[in-house]
């Protein structure tokens, strides 16, 4: 961030939202990138592949490579570029800014309720102003513009994978196994699933339990380098407290030394057990993270295939990557009984769609289509996949023919059944920084930490940036946690200001490096009320997204407990820390906001989530709003499959992104299959 915007906003105050103001345009240093990014072109137009995915995520990249591999042509398309070597998006600890890097940040803006007067009492609420700013808060200036509450995407190859926190925690065996359930295929079973996770999986570190991790594939995973935690006497005595808070009692470890933490953080999150799931444990968190601490993801395999040589230097495999490239419409022969997905429209050009803010308000790109002789597959993500079904026809009907889009095959789940997280950060303040951050600048000007971090040898000698902050967490149940035994609370820490997503957040997450937030993640929420609406036949406008949260969704009163008894954890830790190196005053939620309604109204009002998903769920054959069928397949069409968090009937795990890519890797195996048989 420019040193002149970022003094700016930091002349504000820690914990008042009420006057927070944000460029819609903020400068940033755009720094060289620190190796090869891939060029931006479009496809050759009218070429035929046998596949085509749309969308270069954590469902379409693994996916993609796969087929390659296999030795199929395939052609990958995404209307963003390649940032992957710049360093906003590499360093761990960097993630909140490589949600608002300007040269790959999607923001869509989104409503948690439809009731506006619910909606509205949200701090992270985002308006324009008539100054042309963006402006957050509860007392917009009159004039201003409601946009909604930021939700970041990621519109760059590799996708969400780009930004995320590289949190890698594989979901339940419940989740696998309510899929095999409902499909009637038992290769959905956990069991048989956990040898994705294996496939894909590169464990680099310990202790873990060796059976149950795989050691060869392509995403590396990491800890947080315990030596940094113990350096650190204020987050080592905030591990005590969230151990003492969680029943175990562990006040007479040395938790500032190596040996001492290790004791306590000793066990691994991601072990293969069938009791896994039931146990509350304090665990440290695995990172997706590479041998120099950089982010690792699918990108890195999809590029290591479409850069693949012969001995003669000649391509290897028959994979394709067209960037800037925004896919308009699936095409379908319709001359049969059963419409067949043949190929895409697409146009090409920078930043057209319009979830990325430098896209203009005129419409442009160079228009083209390219043909898929076996499947186009769509893996575009929780928002962008319904949309792209609804404007190639295929969704619920009255909604297409609202907008004069011809029905190609009514399928009323398209857009429906969304489901994410409920997330509520309780935020403590200490006397002085965390010594793991006090030199960090975030980029802003010359920065130590990130000099450390790219000259420094091995993990803690990298420094404070080889974390995403997150460096453990304590999986619990909270009194409405289901009877299948699931914890249903993630507890973390980061220090960090973490009050959810709004424009400029990621300068004021870290504008105070004193500040520890309590993270309260709600799993398996039970709300599926959400939606996504199509506002017009332009595939460039962002859809209608709504979440219809708590109260107005499926299960908000039990999902509502379960967060209080989250944030009271948290709020709890604080209390009875002993303060190894300075004590914490809660200022959010403030001191006032105290008894068990007042914190309920909180998290109505407050709550967020990163994690959407399950908007073209798998569903049984006699389910009218199942959208896929077991086998990824669109129904009642022909040549069509979705491979993203679209699929999932039920929000899985903790965390999802372990999930689509073990999904992605299931779905090349089963098109592999079909076009042996086939």
């Amino acid at each position: 961030m420019k040193a002149a915007v970022s003094a700016a906003l930091l002349a504000g105050t820690a914990s008042a939202f009420n006057d927070w103001t944000f460029p819609i345009h903020p400068e940033q240093d755009i720094y060289g990138p620190n190796g090869d990014n891939y060029p931006s072109a479009g496809p050759q137009a009218n070429s035929t592949y046998e596949y085509v995915v749309v969308g270069s995520g954590p469902g379409g990249a693994p996916l993609a490579a796969r087929l390659a591999l296999a030795g199929h042509s395939v052609l990958v398309i995404d209307a963003g570029e390649d940032h992957g070597t710049d360093r906003q998006l590499e360093v761990p600890a960097l993630h909140p800014y490589a949600s608002e890097y300007n040269p790959s940040r999607w923001d869509y803006f989104v409503n948690h309720y439809a009731n506006e007067t619910q909606a509205i009492r949200d701090t992270k609420m985002t308006y324009v102003t008539p100054k042309g700013e963006y402006y957050v808060g509860t007392n917009p200036p009159e004039g201003s513009v409601r946009k909604g509450v930021l939700y970041p995407r990621a519109g760059t190859l590799g996708g969400c994978s780009q930004h995320n926190a590289l949190v890698t925690v594989k979901p339940t065996r419940n989740d696998w196994n309510h899929i095999a359930a409902i499909t009637g295929d038992d290769s959905w079973e956990a069991d048989k699933m956990q040898a994705y996770f294996e496939k894909m999986e590169s464990c680099n570190y310990l202790p873990n339990s060796i059976a149950g991790h795989g050691f060869g594939g392509w995403l590396q995973t990491r800890l947080t380098p315990v030596g940094l935690i113990a350096e650190d006497l204020k987050v080592a005595s905030l591990v005590v407290a969230a151990a003492t808070a969680m029943g175990k009692g562990l006040l007479g470890k040395l938790v500032h030394t190596v040996t001492g933490l290790l004791e306590i953080l000793a066990l691994d999150i991601n072990n293969p057990g069938k009791n896994r799931d039931s146990l509350e444990q304090i665990y440290q968190i695995p990172l997706a993270m590479d041998e120099n601490y950089s982010r690792s993801s699918p990108r890195t395999l999809l590029l290591d295939v479409a850069r693949a040589t012969n001995d003669d230097g000649s391509k290897k495999y028959k994979l394709d990557i067209a960037l800037n490239t925004l896919v308009t419409k699936v095409n379908f022969d319709t001359t049969a009984t059963t419409p067949k997905a043949t190929g895409v429209d697409y146009l090409v050009g920078k930043s057209l769609y319009r979830a990325d803010p430098r896209a203009s308000t005129e419409d442009g790109g160079i228009p083209g289509s390219v043909y898929a002789s076996r499947e186009v597959i769509v893996s575009a993500g929780a928002f962008n996949t319904p949309q792209l079904l609804k404007l190639s026809g295929v969704g619920p009907k009255e909604e297409l023919e609202t907008h004069d889009i011809p029905v190609v095959k009514n399928l009323p789940g398209v857009g429906g059944n969304m489901q994410d997280r409920y997330e509520v950060g309780v935020v403590g303040k200490a006397p002085t920084p965390f010594a793991l951050l006090e030199k960090c600048k975030f980029l802003n000007g010359t920065d130590p930490c990130y000099d450390q971090w790219t000259h420094g040898v091995g993990g803690t000698l990298k420094g404070g940036y080889t974390t995403n902050g997150i460096a453990f967490g304590f999986l619990h149940h909270s009194s409405q946690a289901d009877k299948n035994d699931d914890q249903d609370l993630f507890l973390g820490g980061v220090p960090a200001f973490f009050n959810g997503y709004f424009p400029g957040y990621s300068v004021h997450a870290t504008s105070d490096l004193s500040i520890w937030t309590w993270l309260t993640l709600k799993a398996h929420s039970r709300n599926n009320a959400g939606t996504v609406n199509i506002t017009s036949a332009n595939p460039r406008d962002t859809p209608q997204i709504t979440f219809h949260s708590l109260g107005e969704g499926v299960g908000g009163e039990q999902d509502l407990q379960a967060v209080l008894e989250g944030m009271k954890y948290g709020i709890e830790a604080f209390e009875g820390l002993v303060p190894l190196d300075g004590a914490f005053d809660r200022v959010w939620p403030p001191p006032e906001v105290e008894s068990d309604e007042d914190l309920k109204q909180f998290a109505r009002d407050e709550h967020w989530g990163h994690h959407a998903s399950c908007t073209a769920p798998i569903g049984a054959d006699d389910d009218a709003m199942a959208v896929l069928d077991g086998k990824f397949r669109v129904r009642g069409v022909e040549g069509l499959r979705v491979v993203d968090a679209s699929i999932f009937p039920k929000i899985p795990g903790m965390y999802i992104v372990a999930a689509i890519y073990m999904a992605s890797e299931k779905a090349a195996d089963v098109i592999i299959e079909a076009a042996k048989s086939s």
